[in-house]
């Protein structure tokens, strides 16, 4: 069974992730609203607990996942684990005696209770004992409805409310003054402002490398000197080289001997994820994990599609296709200053081409908009099954090498 979910991520007030929303759908083809609520919890639930499992796809993050009165009658909730499920009431669910009781057995088990897309009605006091967190769809309420709902729920300082649809950093931070604890939206993919940003040192020579490990052949010269220059990156180097994951026999002690042990794809990699990962730590690790999946997700598709796309152009591409909002400057300047190549340079500024069209598709992907993702597929020939299983297959590889590299 293919698990046909995108994620998306909810951040704490510090912009650290907090849990993922878990967006269901039945197939590519088969989208909302054309499965009911009841059946795309239960196929949600399945697929969690008998084909991937949920911590597979969030990284060990709570999941929240959106529970019909009948999923709920049905003690779906409990065939997953406490710490890995947030219960998430939908909004056309109408507050009643039948909810209530549910919603007082699942507290009573220990599981976090949510409601989603909360609209203000006095009969929900009586589910406040019982609710940890409140959805507040901000783009769909108002600032005098959203002080309505934080006077009513003063006596419980136990909820928590998460702004949804948070899309510009304004948004996010008129949410945080306004006293959310929770974020979900795409303004951490967006650049906060417009500036000039030099980069230091460390980050210019990780662009060196990106720009060497982007020709069709390596000089392992060049990229062994560039290295020997910086202390912090030969060590992340060694590192990664002698990291499990790779399941070494013997210490790996050079520079030289862990670029020729890796490999150039390995190497390609690994340079273009340091470089992610470092280029601004002051944003959201969500988004650097969101690049890293990019990556991996543009090189599986590249390999089907050779010669059409090179696999290593294409996991650059992949990777920096969210540098300007990683760095907070729009996307010319950022690539003045990175000595990459025409061909990513091209695809990046112009939108066309083979692999923007692939960039395309990863983000109606990362927005479970699967009737305009079957457009794409087509255009690109690609199998519709087989790419849902690249996209899965990438987030789990992101978050294993995010481990790696930080």
């Amino acid at each position: 069974m293919y698990f046909y979910a995108a994620r998306q991520p909810i951040l704490d007030k510090n912009k650290n992730l907090f849990a993922y929303e878990l967006l269901f759908r039945d197939s590519i083809d088969n989208v909302f609203p054309e499965i009911d609520g009841d059946e795309a919890t239960s196929k949600m639930v399945e697929a969690s607990q008998f084909s991937l499992g949920i911590h597979e796809f969030t990284g060990n993050k709570p999941a929240f996942i959106n529970f019909t009165l009948d999923t709920l009658s049905k003690g779906y909730p409990t065939m997953l684990t406490k710490e890995e499920v947030v219960v998430e009431i939908l909004e056309t669910i109408k507050p009643g005696k039948k909810l209530l009781a549910l919603c007082q057995d699942l507290h009573k088990q220990g599981y976090t209770l949510a409601l989603d897309d909360y609209i203000h009605q006095n009969v929900w006091a009586h589910f406040y004992p019982f609710i940890k967190i409140i959805k507040i769809d901000i783009q769909d309420t108002s600032l005098e409805q959203i002080q309505e709902i934080k006077q009513a729920i003063a006596k419980y300082p136990h909820i928590q409310l998460l702004a949804e649809k948070v899309e510009t950093y304004e948004e996010y931070n008129q949410a945080l003054e306004l006293g959310f604890e929770y974020f979900q939206g795409y303004f951490f993919s967006k650049p906060e402002m417009v500036k000039t940003k030099n980069l230091s040192p460390s980050q210019i020579a990780m662009a060196e490398l990106l720009y060497e490990t982007s020709k069709p052949e390596l000089d392992l010269a060049s990229i062994t000197s560039v290295f020997e220059r910086d202390v912090t990156l030969s060590y992340k180097l060694l590192r990664y080289a002698n990291s499990p994951i790779f399941r070494r026999r013997s210490e790996i002690a050079t520079i030289k001997q862990a670029l020729v042990i890796l490999g150039s794809a390995e190497l390609k990699r690994f340079i273009g994820l340091m470089f992610a990962a470092n280029v601004n730590p002051d944003k959201p690790s969500e988004l650097i994990n969101l690049s890293m999946a990019r990556a991996k997700f543009c090189e599986q598709i590249a390999d089907i599609m050779n010669p059409r796309l090179d696999s290593s152009i294409a996991f650059l591409t992949g990777l920096l296709s969210l540098i300007d909002a990683i760095l907070d400057e729009d996307i010319e300047t950022v690539l003045e200053k990175l000595p990459l190549s025409q061909e990513i340079k091209d695809t990046l500024l112009t939108q066309k081409g083979v692999m923007a069209a692939l960039i395309k598709l990863l983000e109606l992907i990362e927005r479970a908009e699967w009737d305009k993702t079957s457009l794409v597929m087509d255009k690109l020939q690609l199998d519709k099954e087989q790419t849902v299983e690249f996209y899965n297959q990438a987030l789990a590889w992101a978050d294993e090498q995010a481990q790696q590299v930080s």
